[in-house]
């Protein structure tokens, strides 16, 4: 079984993430912060990842500590649920249309942490959310999950279907490189025999 199980407390959040990376895109999500909310059940689906987050956080003071602490314990489960990595494909991505906006995202589960976020022209919020935070949020992920990521934002101007677009595509590319690849079996796929 793919599955993790991840609790996070500091003196501004309190997290506990649930993630089956060979689920089916079920989710149960109580960020406390409803756009991210919406991204994390968007991003669930897609990827095809049953994933639980609950999160207690000081959202009276912002939603940044939150947003950032909830990507840092998802990257942990994905990591913890992908155990040595054998017989994983690796690599992924997807190309991704959502009405005017193009979304182009990568991933490579290397073992070394990269996230090149080139999505720039967004509206400063959608709703009460800080759209800075999207790169936070990967950041967090990234580095806890141990991968490398682009995000290319390739064409649109609709801030809302945008950061949508990236959430989706990254899943997307996230459960093909997750997946199981037969040509690898019982192989990690590296030259250097580990992740």
């Amino acid at each position: 079984m793919r599955t993790a199980e991840i609790s996070r407390e500091t003196g501004e959040t309190k997290i506990r993430v649930r993630l089956d990376l060979d689920g089916s895109g079920k989710s149960v999500i109580d960020s406390g912060v409803g756009f991210l909310d919406h991204m994390l059940t968007a991003f669930a689906k897609h990827a095809r990842f049953d994933l639980e987050v609950s999160c207690k956080g000081d959202t009276c003071v912002d939603d940044h500590h939150s947003v950032e602490d909830i990507g840092i314990a998802l990257g942990q489960a994905f990591e913890k649920a992908l155990g040595d990595k054998k017989g994983i494909a690796r690599f992924g991505d997807t190309i991704l249309p959502m009405d005017e906006a193009l979304v182009l995202s990568a991933v490579d589960i290397s073992g070394r942490a990269h996230l090149s976020y080139a999505v720039e022209g967004l509206n400063w919020k959608v709703g009460s959310f800080d759209t800075e935070l999207v790169k936070e949020f990967f950041l967090g992920f990234v580095r806890n999950a141990r991968m490398t990521l682009h995000i290319n934002k390739l064409a649109g101007e609709n801030t809302h279907h945008i950061l949508e677009a990236c959430f989706k595509s990254t899943a997307r590319s996230l459960r093909k490189a997750a997946s199981k690849d037969a040509t690898f079996a019982d192989d990690v796929p590296s030259t250097k025999g580990a992740l």
